[in-house]
């Protein structure tokens, strides 16, 4: 699943192409692409035809786009291969072509739904506190969010009786980190992804927190990480920033800090890229 970059560039991309514009007609063509709006593809459809989208909106990587009513939005879960695309008309469809939203002004241009894998889709909420989709009220805010609390933060990971990766991981207590950017905030913070969160000192847990502001922004600066052609902005453009990782994907290459073949381990389903070295595994 793409992660906060991956998803602000797509944000960013709506915020100019769509937000504002009055949908003429959804087209659902894909049933799976509707599979969490559970009144069904003609009932989606229906209830947009006519409704405007508001300012694109995200919280860590989650993406939304409110409607006009003020009072329901269009949830994007992108899963691992969803795709948001604005396409001239007269575009050939896409194979994988899920959802259609064509609009009324003469500016013209389609907004598509793309899914190769169908794990991801779009559903249509009412909104709770904060004009949040009501699905997604649990969902903490992200590092890069001007009302997120570094305190709040650092009291409930001494909290936790977990480690510091599951802990990144944890939507509920901090949104928008997940496996790449993980493993790339603990290797420039020197820390083992095991590493006990009742540990760690409020120093280190600033200190946390400012490479992983610092991570993405140079990810948003690079357009997000790409390794294949599922992950694209909504111009059809890839990231670029994976060019640039310093943990993720680089197994027995040597650190860029002090030259140590870099490790692979299996981590819950997942993967975890570290340095033995600079990241010594706490003690038993």
């Amino acid at each position: 699943m793409p992660e906060l970059p991956e998803v602000e560039v797509v944000r960013r991309g709506l915020e100019r192409w769509a937000s504002g514009r009055t949908i003429d007609v959804a087209e659902v063509l894909h049933p799976r692409a509707v599979r969490r709006h559970t009144a069904g593809g003609p009932d989606f459809a229906a209830r947009l035809r006519g409704r405007s989208f508001g300012q694109a909106r995200r919280r860590g990587k989650y993406l939304w786009l409110p409607l006009d009513d003020g009072r329901h939005s269009v949830l994007a879960h992108l899963g691992m291969s969803g795709q948001l695309l604005i396409q001239p008309g007269e575009t050939p469809d896409e194979r994988h072509l899920r959802i259609r939203f064509t609009f009324e002004d003469p500016e013209g241009g389609e907004l598509r739904f793309v899914d190769q894998r169908t794990f991801g889709g779009l559903s249509l909420h009412p909104a709770a506190e904060d004009g949040l989709p009501d699905v997604i009220a649990h969902i903490a805010r992200d590092p890069l969010d001007p009302a997120f609390d570094p305190d709040a933060f650092h009291t409930a990971l001494r909290r936790r009786r977990t480690t510091i990766k599951r802990a990144l991981l944890d939507q509920s207590l901090i949104s928008g980190v997940g496996n790449i950017y993980a493993d790339e905030a603990l290797w420039r913070s020197r820390l083992h992804y095991d590493r006990l969160t009742a540990t760690l000192t409020r120093p280190r847990t600033t200190e946390l927190l400012g490479h992983i502001r610092d991570v993405m922004t140079q990810a948003l600066d690079a357009g997000g990480t790409s390794f294949d052609s599922l992950y694209v902005n909504v111009n059809g453009e890839s990231g670029y920033f994976e060019r640039s990782l310093d943990a993720y994907g680089r197994e027995d290459e040597p650190c860029r800090r002090c030259g140590t073949p870099m490790r692979r381990r299996a981590w819950m389903n997942r993967s975890s890229y570290f340095c033995p070295r600079c990241q010594r595994p706490p003690r038993p």
